[in-house]
């Protein structure tokens, strides 16, 4: 059974002219700080599109379970007994409490720790202490846990959405595949293991952080810190995102928007193609060095190719809303309020079941723990200072606009192909000008969402 929600827009948000707080070359500052639009975000964003969850080998065996966010709404995404993966509202059909209250585990059965009602991991009620006292039937699927009624993988990436409406995930995602699976198939079989996280807050719109998360325009200044870090011995020059400075505008990275919000920065064009070029600029990390030299010692010429795996990928890969893959991590955007929001970073292990590394799984796995020293641990605390400065900047209310035009209206600078995917210099904006549309249309829309019930 499905259940419709109230998909009502929030009083007020209807009364905005989106066409003029979305324009050409620039937003208005209300998109970011209107707590009644960040309101109608959480229902046309995020319940209307498919919406990052979580990886499959977070829930590897069946009743493993992890608690996270679909928008403001708490979710226990789980394997059931029967090994299908489902995301159940994490909220007791009684009374409304929090029916889970662990971040990961492993259960068969959630049982509410206010009235004792405990319900399968399928969602279905199973009991309720002293029944006698109800005069109702608790066969009905009114009583059973409500959840996504649509879950669904891409490559072990799980998404969900409430909206019946919405194209099948694998439209959804459309192009942004391709460079979804050239991340993946580094990998030997093309297999990730979702490592713990770096926990990160800012106190500004969640939509900073995706507007943040293809810009090439910002590098050199914000992150000037860390790339004196990297650099700051004289024969190891031109480490980590040193391809900035100079001319990054004629550098042959490029942005490309990929249709549904989604975009990618490609930095790959940088780096010298050969075994070993990808080590070759990742930032130093003390110690890593010998493991480097350990490598080189048992496996020789080969050995640059095991390195290149453990470093990051220069590579944005940005889905809409919620979503990015940044070098070897997996970053998660997720709104709280208006003003609040949080970041998350999740480290990736290669998974080797064939040893095709030969051993040497254990030793790619820590240097990849290793490159984490250059993001998030230093660079993103620059990024989201950048966030709070913004928000906080937005609370001058005359001061209405925010601007989008780099690279707007230069012959030849913006190029589109025969499917579609349009291309930049990684310092331009298209990417943010193109999302924003593709956000705008959705503000417009009024989603019909709905809710599962039977499991």
């Amino acid at each position: 059974m499905l259940e419709k929600l109230n998909a009502s827009r929030i009083e007020g948000a209807d009364l905005y002219d989106w066409d003029e707080l979305v324009q050409e070359d620039r937003v208005h500052r209300l998109i970011y700080t209107d707590p009644a639009i960040f309101a109608a975000e959480m229902t046309n964003i995020f319940g209307a599109v498919w919406v990052y969850l979580g990886h499959e080998s977070q829930i590897p065996a069946n009743d493993d379970y992890i608690t996270v966010r679909l928008g403001l709404r708490p979710i226990i995404l789980l394997r059931d007994s029967q090994g299908k993966i489902r995301a159940l509202f994490n909220r007791c059909a009684h009374r409304g409490t929090t029916l889970c209250r662990k971040d990961k585990g492993s259960a068969r059965i959630f049982t509410c720790p206010y009235h004792g009602w405990s319900y399968l991991n399928t969602g279905k009620l199973r009991a309720v202490p002293w029944p006698d006292g109800y005069a109702c039937d608790f066969n009905d699927a009114k009583y059973n846990v409500a959840q996504v009624p649509r879950v669904d993988s891409y490559r072990g990436f799980i998404f969900a959405t409430l909206n019946p409406d919405a194209p099948s995930l694998i439209d959804y995602l459309g192009a942004i595949t391709k460079p979804i699976d050239e991340w993946l198939d580094r990998q030997p079989k093309g297999q990730i293991r979702v490592c713990e996280a770096n926990r990160l807050k800012y106190k500004g719109n969640w939509k900073l952080a995706y507007d943040n998360s293809g810009d090439g325009y910002h590098v050199v200044f914000s992150h000037r810190s860390l790339l004196e870090m990297e650099n700051r011995q004289a024969d190891v020059a031109n480490k980590g995102m040193s391809y900035y400075k100079g001319s990054p505008d004629t550098a042959p990275m490029y942005i490309a928007y990929m249709g549904n919000g989604h975009h990618f920065k490609d930095k790959r064009p940088n780096i010298q193609k050969r075994a070993g070029g990808l080590w070759a600029v990742e930032g130093p990390a003390p110690g890593s060095e010998h493991y480097a030299e350990a490598l080189r010692r048992r496996f020789g010429a080969k050995a640059e190719e095991i390195l290149d795996l453990a470093s990051s990928e220069p590579v944005n890969i940005n889905v809409f809303p919620n979503f990015s893959l940044l070098g070897n991590h997996i970053q998660v955007f997720e709104p709280i309020s208006v003003d609040e929001t949080n970041v998350t970073w999740y480290g990736t292990a290669v998974v080797d079941e064939d040893d095709a590394l030969r051993g040497a799984v254990d030793e790619v796995n820590a240097l990849r723990m290793r490159t984490q020293e250059q993001f998030p641990n230093f660079g993103e605390v620059d990024d989201l200072a950048n966030f709070e400065e913004i928000q906080r900047g937005l609370a001058c209310q005359e001061d209405e606009w925010i601007y989008m035009h780099r690279g707007l209206g230069i012959p030849g600078r913006v190029k589109t192909d025969e499917n579609g995917i349009i291309t930049a210099p990684a310092t331009d904006e298209v990417f943010m000008r193109e999302y924003i549309k593709e956000w705008k249309r959705l503000m417009k829309a009024t989603p019909k969402l709905v809710v599962q019930r039977e499991p």
